[in-house]
Formats: C-alpha cells, structure tokens, sequence
C-alpha cells in the first residue's frame, strides 16, 4: 500500500515517473492495438486522425472527416479533463492529484469492458460510435496525466516521440568521439533516457500484443483487468483524501442545493 502510495503521491520523483509510465505505456498499446480489432482506428494516434482529416477533407469523403473531427475532440477532451481535474486537486494540496484521473479511467474502462458490445452501436453527431470517442477520451486522458505528472517528459499513448527520443540518444551513443577531444566536446549518450524510452517503446508493443490477442480471444471483457490494475494504482492515494474529498463533495451539493432550491414562503403565508 505504501509502494503505491508512493508511486501515486503528488511529490514526484524520476524512479516513481518512469515505473508508472512503463505501467500505463503498457495500458495504452493494449487498449489502442485491442480496440483496432474493434472499432478500426488507432484512436491513440492523433498524427494519423489529423492526416485522415486532410486527406478525406481534400477527397470530399465528410463522413471520414466528421468522424476524425469527433476523435481528435475527444482526445482533447480527455486531456483537458485531466487538466482541470489536476489543478482542483493541486489547489487543494491532495495527495491523489494524479489519481483522480486514473480513476475515472478506469471506472470508464471497466464499463467498456462490461458493456463495450452496446457502445458499437449507439451512434454519435460524428458520424463514428460511441466506442471511438470514448477509447479517443480514454487515451488523452491518461496522455495527460503522464505529461503533467512528468512536466512533458514521458508520453504513454502514443511512440513516436518515444522512438526519435530513441533514436537520438542511440545515435549519440554510436557517435565516434576523435582522440583527445576535450571532455566538454565529447558527445555521449544519456543511459538513463535511453533506458526509459527503449522501455516505454517494449511495454507499449507487450501492450498491443497481449491487447489484440485479448480482443482477438475473448472480446470487450480482456480489458476488465487492465481497469483493476489502474484502480489498484488510483485508490490508495484516494483513501488517504477521502476526508478532503467527503468535505469537497458536501460543501458542493450544499452549494448546488441551495442554489436548486425554491424560495421558502413566510410561514404564514405556507
């Protein structure tokens, strides 16, 4: 419970960031190559949305580009709630900043993995079904929340960042440094980074293996324990608020209530 706790508490540290990215770039390539099998669109990739929109805009195909209009929203969407979530949270010096997202992820997760088949066809003004937006909406959501906690350092939903990032710290270590070059102009390779982005890069392809092979076998529920494994991150955190919140929600409904409430007439005009 402590380790979690650790893992999950709003002090970061470089070891905390990177287990719990390698954690969640595993989510992602399951989520995002398990949900190809389904709804036929990498909804992670915003590069591939945004030039399936140029591309069928130019086409005069409006179906395609409405339906990449309605993932790429949702993938703001989902950042943007983790955004706001983030900051409530800062501002009330809680410990489960980064938590509360997480959770929301997976109780949404978890319904897709009960419920998934009935999203197929519940249709949307975008033109795509349910199921895209929200796998869309799940994805920036978790994007965010490793950005955020990481100041922008590591990225879990998608790799092409992580593979140049690769690249370029592979090529520095290949680089041949000439005999007697001062140490100051020396090029040299940051084992760390190299570490973490060739990690990132291996959990998110275990991901989407173990994801397509799930949806492929057993359909919507193989991402029932993908959602237990993110509870079990979000909620230690979430128990040592849980007074915080229990405070925050009743001031809200205190508020809301009494806004939502009729004017009482004098008693004896009842």
């Amino acid at each position: 419970m402590r380790l979690l706790r650790h893992l999950m508490g709003s002090r970061r540290t470089v070891a905390s960031n990177r287990t719990l990215g390698l954690l969640l770039a595993f989510n992602a390539g399951a989520v995002n190559a398990g949900g190809f099998l389904v709804v036929h669109i990498y909804t992670s990739h915003m590069t591939g949305i945004v030039a399936m929109l140029a591309d069928n805009f130019v086409l005069g195909n409006m179906k395609l580009v409405l339906g990449a209009l309605g993932a790429l929203w949702a993938f703001m969407s989902g950042a943007g709630t983790t955004a706001i979530m983030v900051n409530w949270a800062r501002h009330r010096r809680l410990r489960s900043t980064y938590a509360l997202p997480l959770l929301v992820e997976a109780v949404l997760l978890l319904l897709f993995g009960l419920v998934g088949a009935i999203t197929l066809s519940w249709p949307t003004p975008f033109a795509v079904p349910l199921a895209v937006l929200l796998l869309a909406f799940l994805m920036g959501l978790q994007n965010a929340v490793v950005a955020k906690m990481s100041s922008a350092q590591i990225r879990t939903t998608h790799v092409t960042g992580t593979v140049t990032d690769l690249g370029i710290e592979m090529g520095k270590a290949l680089y041949w440094n000439r005999s007697g070059a001062p140490p100051e102009r020396q090029v040299h390779a940051n084992r760390q980074r190299l570490a973490l982005h060739a990690g990132l890069l291996g959990m998110f392809l275990a991901g989407g293996l173990l994801g397509a092979a799930g949806f492929k076998y057993l359909g919507f529920i193989c991402v029932v324990p993908l959602a237990l494994a993110l509870l079990l991150l979000a909620l230690p955190p979430l128990w040592s608020d849980r007074q915080h919140l229990r405070l925050a929600w009743q001031q809200w409904r205190q508020r809301h209530g009494r806004n939502d409430m009729p004017p009482r007439l004098p008693p004896h005009l009842d």
